[in-house]
């Protein structure tokens, strides 16, 4: 018969052991999802589309207002382009095409 002294002494083996062995099966999931398999490099133009199109928006706004009405008009086409171009951007436009 074991004594009470060995009797814990197994106890804690087998206790850290199994903390171990579960601490291995736990770190694998964890290891995978911290590196990406595929770094996909995303050109200047995907990384700022919308503030890109805004501006277009406005820069084209603000030469059609200058054509037609001077500095005046160049505000005025300047903030509605970019009133317009915003507007498509970030309400109109359909940002999850299937491919």
């Amino acid at each position: 018969m074991m004594n009470s002294m060995t009797l814990s002494k197994l106890k804690k083996f087998v206790a850290v052991v199994l903390m171990f062995l579960t601490l291995a099966f736990c770190l694998e999931p964890v290891a995978s999802a911290q590196r990406t398999r595929y770094r996909r490099h995303r050109t200047f133009w995907q990384k700022h589309r919308d503030k890109l199109t805004v501006a277009m928006g406005s820069g084209g706004g603000a030469i059609l207002g200058a054509l037609f009405g001077g500095k005046k008009g160049a505000a005025i086409g300047a903030l509605a382009g970019g009133g317009g171009s915003a507007l498509y951007t970030y309400k109109l436009r359909n940002r999850h095409r299937r491919y």
